[in-house]
């Protein structure tokens, strides 16, 4: 294992276990309490680090450029923003034991067969990462296929993401519309709006990210990971050896796609809302900014980038609302001119030099896929 990845794996699982507790077991004006809110905010944030390790796979290792994946993030979200809108039951406004409320409001007369079986958790779950894994199998066999790559890549993954957004738009799609999926009340019978609920969702959120961290380690730490990395870095002589390069590419896109959807599935109930506004492909170039920030090709700097970016977000929008984009843009101008291997790339490249400079100790063997494909 990288050593870097270790240290991430133990504080995702410590935070797992003593954050619920300090929020639950602690009372408000004790200095060891953390507040409900700020875990309602760590736990959304941990999520956006798992689509930044899920990006981060298939950028980092593999050099595919992917501007969609925020679209994996929102099917996720909706196959699970659906399960919570079934389970409200005659709860809703105009107390319908079958349709949600918004198709009562447009007058639906019976449940579309894409909402059948939602009812139940363990389907909801299923679809959170079947959807996703089949989009991006479909879309990833007639592209690879094509050999289809580089910046036309990307751009393909972008018009698919705002196709998806346009659609979702529609009332007639029967997802809600611009008004999406909201107004839950809970999930497996537990309350969305008790404090245990939510630190369990925390909990599940850091587990989550912990194990995707640990399955994309051991992905591109494998003889698999090693063909990635050369497709990566020329994949034109890799398909000269006789590799079959692209279902390497598939393979991995599809793995991708599915920690996106789960990273979705586990951010609706954090935040109590999913719409249309989530395929907008302002969210997937921002993920990339996660990754860059962080460090391309390092996983757990991927997932560091996507927190720092959202806690500096966070900040900026409560002081400086307007002034947010501005920074973004700047911070990704610097991170590209001064930083091209993100913060945890850097700080490897530092601690490289020093080693280097003390003849005393041996050199640190770096994981497969380590390097930029840009160097």
């Amino acid at each position: 294992m990288a050593p870097h990845i270790a240290p991430a794996i133990l504080a995702l699982v410590a935070a797992a276990a003593l954050v619920p507790i300090a929020n639950l077991a602690f009372p408000p004006d004790h200095a060891l309490h953390v507040p409900t809110g700020t875990v309602v905010l760590v736990g959304k944030w941990l999520t956006y680090a798992l689509l930044a390790v899920a990006l981060d796979l298939v950028w980092g290792y593999c050099g595919i450029l992917s501007l969609g994946h925020g679209a994996f993030f929102a099917l996720g979200g909706y196959a699970m923003g659906m399960h919570l809108m079934r389970e409200i039951g005659p709860r809703g406004v105009y107390g319908h034991p079958v349709l949600p409320d918004f198709m009562v409001f447009l007058d639906w007369e019976a449940l579309p067969v894409a909402w059948w079986g939602f009812d139940v958790f363990a389907y909801a779950a299923f679809m959170a990462l079947f959807v996703p894994g089949a989009l991006a199998f479909v879309f990833g066999w007639l592209a690879f296929r094509s050999r289809v790559t580089g910046v036309y890549l990307s751009i393909i993954t972008q018009a698919g993401t705002y196709a998806l957004m346009l659609a979702f738009f529609r009332n007639e799609l029967g997802f809600g519309g611009n008004n999406g999926l909201t107004d839950f009340k809970d999930v497996l019978g537990f309350s969305l709006q008790a404090d245990t609920t939510r630190a369990a969702l925390f909990a599940l959120s850091a587990l989550a990210l912990a194990g995707g961290l640990l399955l994309a380690q051991a992905i591109v730490t494998s003889k698999f990971g090693l063909v990635l990395v050369a497709i990566r870095d020329a994949e034109a002589r890799t398909r000269f050896l006789g590799w079959r390069v692209e279902r390497f590419k598939l393979f991995v896109f599809v793995v991708s796609a599915m920690m996106a959807g789960l990273a979705g599935a586990l951010y609706v109930p954090q935040v109590g809302i999913i719409n249309p506004s989530e395929f907008s492909p302002a969210n997937s170039i921002e993920a990339v900014i996660w990754v860059a920030v962080g460090g391309r090709g390092t996983l757990s700097g991927a997932a560091l980038g996507a927190i720092l970016v959202n806690w500096l977000e966070s900040f900026l929008t409560g002081a400086y609302p307007e002034a947010w984009l501005f920074v973004l843009g700047f911070l990704f101008v610097v991170v590209t001119l001064f930083l091209p291997k993100g913060i945890l790339g850097a700080l490897r490249s530092l601690r490289g030099r020093r080693r280097a400079a003390d003849p005393g100790k041996a050199p640190e063997k770096s994981p497969a896929g380590a390097t930029q494909a840009a160097e």
